[in-house]
């Protein structure tokens, strides 16, 4: 990985992209998106702050675990702009996505336990079916298959 010299207070497209590990590509869309900022120099050239590695480390872990983009940005614009965030900050950001990660971890651990089990049937959308239809929520109020979310609302019923 390359070194950049501690008095270089910016880094160019390249050195952000080879010291975070993300493409080229991938920071120009999270710049698009409004997840990163940058300057432009006189030659059109971005220069990004050294700070913004930590922001594409933080993008990229959260991506991982499939927070949408949407929620990143939005977790982002509340760090400082002054300085760098500190640990604190950053905590304060995840412990907001404990809730939505502990869900979801539940739903995939339900999908590991039955995914044999829908193979095997090959349907998923069976009114009894453990992963379209957990519990046959949906069994006593409409026929057919129905996919919704944990937590949404069933078409013709009030919220």
């Amino acid at each position: 990985m390359p070194q950049i010299p501690e008095k270089v207070h910016e880094l160019t497209v390249g050195q952000l992209s080879a010291r975070s590990g993300a493409a080229v590509s991938a920071l120009h869309f999270y710049e698009a998106k409004g997840l990163i900022t940058s300057r432009r120099t006189s030659g059109n050239q971005r220069r990004y702050g050294r700070d913004t590695l930590r922001r594409v480390a933080f993008v990229r872990a959260a991506q991982r675990v499939g927070i949408p983009l949407a929620t990143i940005r939005e977790a982002l614009a509340r760090l400082p702009e002054e300085r760098t965030p500190t640990h604190e900050d950053w905590a304060r950001l995840s412990a907001a996505w404990r809730t939505e990660l502990d869900e979801r971890i539940r739903q995939l651990g339900r999908l590991r336990d039955h995914l044999t089990d829908c193979i095997g049937c090959g349907c998923l959308s069976l009114e009894t079916c453990v992963l379209s239809n957990p519990d046959d929520a949906f069994g006593t109020r409409m026929a057919g298959s129905r996919l919704f979310p944990v937590g949404s609302p069933v078409p013709g019923e009030k919220p």
